[in-house]
């Protein structure tokens, strides 16, 4: 047993603090309406990888990594200047296209790959069993300096997201904000994905925040919440997993998604049994 838990222990650890993080930004990413703009990040950042090792550069080297984060936050750059007073095209569009742009090309790239179809399946399922606690650590100080960063800016970031596609301040210094948001969020998708794969870390950033939204809409409660909900949802899916000797990301991608839908059902239900319909038949 407790084998067990020394070797579930790191795993456990960064559930923990993607549940967190991403909990953080998905309350955010569901309050503008961008539900996918982090499968486009994963994806981008992806594609920079597999150019990496095009380059000759191994799969984990500061090279490779470089590269990733380069390619991902020249495209995020360009995605937070696109926002305008007046949207001709939705940035939901735009986030769609982007995330079609990079998975064709690194389709493509992975022609040219030794094993490149393998670590497309690997960046969508990720490698959760298998994290040390270097990466641990590594992911900890990353996510803390996003999370002072986005501690000194919480007001606009909040009235950006808030007001959706109004924009609180003038044009350019909206830009400059979403811009540092956006490459915030980018770094936390980049070093997520490796562990969690793509499905995981957009389960994580969507359903649990999804389920709070569904009693709460203070932002704190809504973080806290959300942040819980993570956390049981990770850890039971990484048990279960271990014990049925399963896939752990998609273990924890359907208890997740599951408890979205029960607590929705559950609160539909609950309104109806506790507020009932009084208003009496004509007679």
């Amino acid at each position: 047993m407790v084998d067990n838990l020394l070797f579930l222990a790191a795993p456990i650890t960064i559930c923990i603090l993607l549940a967190g993080i991403l909990s953080y930004f998905g309350n955010h990413i569901l309050s503008r309406g961008i539900i996918f703009i982090d499968i486009a990040v994963a994806q981008i950042a992806a594609l920079g990888t597999m150019i990496g090792l095009l380059a000759g550069f191994a799969e984990e080297s500061l090279n490779v990594q470089m590269i990733s984060y380069l390619f991902t936050i020249i495209i995020i750059s360009l995605f937070a200047l696109t926002k305008f007073r007046k949207q001709l095209i939705s940035q939901e569009v735009i986030i769609g296209i982007i995330y079609c742009i990079g998975l064709g090309l690194a389709m493509l790239l992975a022609e040219r790959i030794p094993g490149g179809s393998n670590f497309i399946s690997k960046t969508i399922t990720g490698n959760l069993l298998w994290v040390t606690w270097d990466k641990v650590l590594e992911c900890l100080v990353i996510f803390l300096i996003v999370g002072v960063i986005h501690l000194v800016f919480r007001k606009p970031f909040i009235l950006i997201s808030d007001a959706k596609n109004g924009l609180p301040y003038s044009l350019w210094r909206t830009r400059m904000y979403e811009l540092l948001f956006y490459v915030t969020f980018s770094v936390v998708i980049v070093k997520a994905v490796p562990a969690g794969g793509i499905f995981l870390v957009f389960t994580l950033l969507i359903a649990p925040t999804a389920a709070a939204t569904l009693f709460t809409s203070s932002w704190k409660k809504r973080f806290i919440w959300s942040w819980i909900i993570g956390v049981l949802g990770s850890v039971l899916g990484i048990y279960l997993s271990y014990k049925l000797n399963i896939s752990n990301a998609p273990a924890i991608v359907t208890l997740l998604g599951l408890t979205v839908f029960v607590l929705a059902f559950g609160k539909l239900a609950a309104k109806k049994i506790f507020k009932p319909d009084y208003k009496q038949a004509d007679l």
